[in-house]
């Protein structure tokens, strides 16, 4: 059993930056790689970023490459999404989600076990 709690969504302005963080307890942490999804307003859910367990390689969705940076603090048991340069369509429910060993980055999103998620509104 693994329980994620995601937090620093908000609502910001269109170029603002946020900082959400997913705090991870349970399990050791350091076995999963981890990873970030969203959903907006009537869409389907879809891949954000990975990062494996040991921070060492991160992956990212085209429409967010250049802008959001995953990172991970073992020690911490925390995850973090920083997002830079947000846009209007960048507004969705963010989710974190854990994977023993890898990330899911293509449907179905079959991970072990997900966060409740946190809302980024961006306003244009």
């Amino acid at each position: 059993q693994v329980q994620l709690v995601e937090s620093g969504g908000g609502l910001v302005q269109a170029g603002g930056s946020l900082r959400l963080s997913c705090a991870a307890s349970g399990r050791t942490f350091s076995s999963y790689a981890m990873g970030w999804f969203r959903q907006a307003p009537g869409k389907e859910r879809e891949f954000v970023a990975a990062i494996s367990w040991s921070g060492g390689s991160t992956y990212y969705a085209d429409s967010v490459k250049g802008r959001f940076t995953i990172s991970r603090d073992n020690a911490k048991n925390t995850v973090y999404l920083q997002t830079n340069s947000l846009k209007p369509e960048d507004t969705a429910v963010y989710y974190c989600a854990a994977g023993f060993n890898t990330i899911a980055t293509e449907p179905p999103y079959a991970n072990d076990y997900w966060g409740q998620g946190t809302q980024v509104t961006v306003s244009s």
